[in-house]
């Protein structure tokens, strides 16, 4: 339950991007899409700070440890072959909706935390934000990651439920029930939005 947002609140949305926020996902992605878009529109409309990242793992160290399913080579030139391919295909690039603005901070980070080896900390101390509310793919790892990040450094959490999904429905229900309750409060997007000054529920 949102009980109130920060003056101080930053939107960060994890990894919206067109090899990730494809069919397959346990919510339609449009809608997943056209909430996150919808905060988006709000936030600027309230001068409030938008954060819009991506991710780009392949060869950082997390991504050539032994793992039951790892996804990426693990050699230089396998990796090198795996990069090439993923940018000529758009994966990387973020769905249009959610291309930053001049005024938006871009991360761009190489694990499921956006606080990694990114300025993203340095960046929202440097504005003062005090306050997140996170969105994007996947619920379970990014979203999560930067999450249990975001809590170890003393930012008040909301989780927009209806502007994240996950692979996995389990996964996704497992971090919305068990994990973030813990760290930070559950709205939908219109809930967070009507929090906003200068905005409302239909925004």
């Amino acid at each position: 339950m949102l009980t109130a947002l920060d003056t101080q609140t930053a939107l960060v949305l994890i990894d919206l991007q067109k090899g990730i926020a494809t069919d397959g996902k346990a919510h339609p992605t449009e809608t997943i899409i056209q909430n996150a878009a919808r905060l988006k529109k709000a936030f600027h409309r309230a001068k409030r700070q938008v954060v819009v990242v991506h991710v780009e793992p392949i060869g950082a160290p997390a991504s050539v440890v032994r793992s039951e399913k790892g996804n990426f080579p693990k050699d230089a030139d396998g990796q090198k072959q795996a990069q090439e391919n993923m940018q000529a295909s758009g994966f990387f690039d973020l769905v249009d909706p959610i291309k930053p603005n001049s005024d938006d901070i871009r991360i761009t980070k190489e694990t499921w935390n956006a606080f990694y080896n990114t300025s993203l900390h340095e960046e929202l101390q440097k504005r003062t934000i005090t306050g997140i509310v996170l969105a994007g793919i996947s619920t379970s790892i990014g979203v999560e990651g930067t999450a249990r990040s975001a809590n170890e450094r003393g930012y008040n959490i909301t989780f927009a439920t209806d502007a994240m999904t996950d692979t996995v429905a389990a996964a996704h229900e497992n971090s919305l029930t068990y994990i973030f309750p813990r760290i930070g409060e559950l709205a939908t997007t219109d809930e967070i939005i009507a929090q906003l000054p200068l905005a409302s529920p239909n925004g």
